[in-house]
């Protein structure tokens, strides 16, 4: 099939050279190949000034991103065959590293998928599309994901609001097969019972995982806080590491029945508390309450580049908050799943909370997303979970 062209300003492909996947706009040479020609999710050949190929992908002509690359190999252009091969050289990273199929099988840009999520539980897939192009191609990223994994079930989560950026419905839906409520999944030899249409996002949080992991060597003996808990990942994991309490705090009462339920299943106890977090963190300092470890794991602050300041205003408000709940010799984990604050930002801000509190801070160390959002070198994008292991201090 022969692939409508989209050229690029003399120059604009030196990015798309170096790796890059994203296309923008302003890019476009418009006066030989004006988007206006494009439909959103069309297939096309992008090239440079000259005429010479740079690859193939999707276009959305109404997006800041208006293409994506799929393909840097003229014999082996968008196709059917191209994506299976896609979702195969996922799962043999996944399944080289892993031991039981809990992950994220599917990691947009850094998979060569832009545009793309899916998440694996087991016998069940969870998968979410956010662009127009591979919205186009929905049907053959079923049948690969049928090939190549033959799930049980497979359930869209189409309801991220990066679609209606891309003018795509929301919707969530079971395009496959049968989905349960709820699937179960094994995290450092910890049970969990997840929502999957009704949870957040893709059901679980797997890019925490390592992190999540590095609590063992803190939990033992310790009070610990658990704030943005959702489900309970960091606070039920904390108890079977031999926390004394455990108190998850999140403002889904849902949420936290979930939480409940797989303290249950774990057979350890803890505490929940629905409310705002900064409201909650404000009355347990007014309480007296104070904890060993506190664990800070928000959504993102800082969405787009406008959120700036506001967002590392509320880094600096919750690590502060955190650090009054803290003895005199604490730990604080502090995340951020913002691309767009830098390492040196949160630990900045970090630092300043300390300040403000007359405490000293040490970091121990550091993580970042887990093996299974792998990092794509020439898209700093795909590097943006941050966490933070603190000893603060008097």
């Amino acid at each position: 099939m022969e692939l409508k062209p989209l050229i690029l300003k003399k120059n604009e492909e030196r990015r798309l050279r170096a790796g890059h996947l994203w296309v923008y706009s302003n890019e476009v040479d418009t006066a030989e190949t004006p988007l206006t020609g494009f439909t959103p999710g069309e297939l096309v050949e992008v090239r440079e000034r000259g005429g010479r190929p740079v690859g193939t992908g999707y276009v959305n002509p109404h997006s800041l991103i208006c293409a994506r690359l799929l393909s840097r190999d003229a014999a082996h252009p968008v196709s059917r065959s191209l994506i299976l091969h896609r979702v195969n050289q996922a799962l043999a990273l996944r399944e080289r590293l892993s031991d039981a199929p809990f992950y994220r099988l599917v990691f947009g840009e850094a998979d060569l998928l832009p545009g793309l999520v899916v998440d694996r539980y087991g016998d069940h897939l969870v998968v979410q599309i956010t662009t127009a192009g591979m919205e186009t191609l929905r049907d053959d990223i079923l049948d690969a994901l049928d090939k190549v994994v033959a799930p049980l079930g497979i359930l869209l989560r189409n309801d991220s609001s990066a679609r209606e950026l891309e003018g795509l419905p929301k919707s969530v839906e079971v395009a496959r097969g049968t989905v349960p409520d709820e699937a179960e999944l094994v995290e450092h030899g910890t049970r969990f019972r997840v929502p999957l249409a009704a949870g957040q996002k893709t059901g679980w949080f797997y890019d925490q995982s390592d992190n999540r992991g590095r609590l063992l060597r803190y939990a033992a003996g310790a009070r610990v806080l658990d704030v943005f808990s959702y489900v309970g990942a960091w606070g039920i994991q904390a108890a079977r590491f031999g926390a004394s309490d455990v108190l998850c705090i999140d403002a889904s009462e849902r949420a936290l029945q979930h939480a409940a339920a797989n303290a249950a299943l774990n057979d350890v106890h803890i505490e929940t508390l629905q409310a705002d977090a900064f409201d909650a963190l404000k009355a347990l300092r007014a309480e007296g309450r104070d904890f060993d470890v506190v664990v800070v794991d928000p959504p993102a602050f800082i969405k787009r580049r406008k959120d700036h300041r506001a967002g590392l205003d509320a880094y600096r408000r919750l690590n502060q908050a955190a650090m009054q709940l803290l003895g005199k010799d604490g730990i604080l984990i502090s995340c951020s799943c913002s691309h767009h604050l830098g390492d040196h930002e949160l630990l900045g801000m970090m630092n300043l909370a300390a300040r403000h509190v007359d405490r000293n801070l040490q970091v121990i160390e550091t993580g970042g997303q887990a093996w299974d959002h792998p990092i794509h070198p020439a898209i700093p994008e795909t590097r943006y979970l941050k966490a933070i292991f603190a000893r603060v201090f008097m």
